[in-house]
């Protein structure tokens, strides 16, 4: 007897397994492409992570809101991975704002005095280079360099560790089944419902159940599978240049405080 789930279950393992290649024109996926909202977004969402455990790290509401970044910066990597005519380019801007960001970004969540024992926490620039390395790899089937890249940032102390690529692939593999991408990018994250801890002023406890604060990164789904058309247009250096702007301004108010 058949069962009804099998074709169900084949167009998923054909979405994984095949993913359709990449068009020279047209469409190169199927989910969001209102790219400078979603940055904004993201940055909004940053900034109040960043203030958050800056100046209150007790208040939980300011990290769950931070949740939302990352993974929308991973999906907007993956469209310009998609779209880039020059991915050199883009991981060169990206490797020198991520040195520029450095000391600033130790600055603002660490005392002065701490600074050179916290030089090799690196920033989330880092992190999203090596994962776009990482990408550019798997899309050009360079294998080896997927893996070193992969590697270096599950392997040393990068924020997020392999969790980008992991986001990416599931972009990129599922750029034109959104349904699919969507469904992965919760199961994703579903393991934080009882990862938390109750000694984890971050953590969200409801009745018995502690969750892990990444849970609330789910809510940046709709975000990323369905469409928007706000026709924000923004000069993209702005993107890059408040990464270390903002983490000055943390870092000085913190010193006068």
């Amino acid at each position: 007897m058949t069962d009804a789930n099998t074709p169900n279950r084949s167009r998923v393992r054909t979405a994984l397994t095949s993913p359709a290649a990449v068009p020279e024109t047209g469409p190169r996926l199927r989910t969001n492409l209102d790219t400078n909202l979603l940055k904004l977004v993201a940055i909004c969402s940053m900034l109040i992570d960043h203030i958050g455990g800056a100046f209150f790290p007790e208040t939980a509401v300011f990290r769950w809101i931070g949740r939302l970044a990352f993974p929308i910066f991973c999906y907007c990597l993956t469209v310009g991975l998609l779209y880039t005519h020059d991915v050199r380019r883009y991981l060169m801007r990206l490797g020198v704002f991520a040195i520029v960001s450095q000391p600033f970004y130790i600055l603002a969540f660490h005392p002065v005095g701490e600074f050179w024992e916290n030089l090799t926490n690196w920033n989330i620039f880092f992190t999203l280079f090596l994962s776009l390395l990482a990408m550019y790899g798997f899309k050009e089937r360079k294998w080896w360099l997927f893996a070193l890249s992969f590697f270096t940032v599950c392997w040393w102390n990068f924020d997020y560790s392999g969790g980008g690529v992991v986001l990416m692939l599931i972009f990129f593999i599922c750029r034109d089944r959104p349904a699919v991408g969507a469904a992965l990018y919760v199961l994703n994250y579903l393991p934080a419902l009882w990862g938390g801890s109750a000694v984890d002023p971050l953590s969200l406890s409801i009745g018995g159940l502690c969750a892990d604060w990444s849970i609330f990164a789910v809510f940046a789904a709709p975000l990323i599978f369905c469409r928007t058309n706000s026709g924000i247009s923004i000069n993209r250096w702005f993107f890059y240049i408040f990464y270390p702007a903002h983490l000055a301004a943390i870092a000085l108010l913190g010193s006068i405080l």
